[in-house]
């Protein structure tokens, strides 16, 4: 069984394009008058275009903040990677300086 993704869904605007139709519908069953029906009609569909501007940005937003994440580990990892090649020839360094001094005395 697949896992719906209402964000997607509900960020469509075929949907919400589709709900218009059916509530301008239903208020011409009901016999409102076209000034009530354009009204709610076109409360749906810019309510609609609202959110699905939302919750785009939102993605764009959440999609900037993981490269940002993501290139911060790769500079630590480098970070690390660095220092740990410094540490080594540090010792290196110190362990040819011991051979010296014992050599001197």
């Amino acid at each position: 069984m697949t896992k719906i993704d209402w964000k997607r869904k509900l960020s469509s605007r075929k949907l919400w394009a589709a709900v218009a139709g059916i509530v301008t519908g239903l208020a011409m069953v009901f016999g409102l008058d076209e000034g009530t029906i354009s009204s709610v009609a076109g409360a749906v569909v810019s309510v609609a275009s609202v959110v699905a501007y939302i919750i785009t940005e939102g993605k764009v937003d959440a999609e900037g903040v993981k490269n940002a994440v993501e290139g911060v580990q790769d500079a630590v990892e480098k970070v690390q990677g660095t220092s740990a090649a410094v540490m080594k020839s540090a010792a290196v360094f110190d362990a040819g300086r011991v051979n010296v001094e014992e050599a001197a005395e």
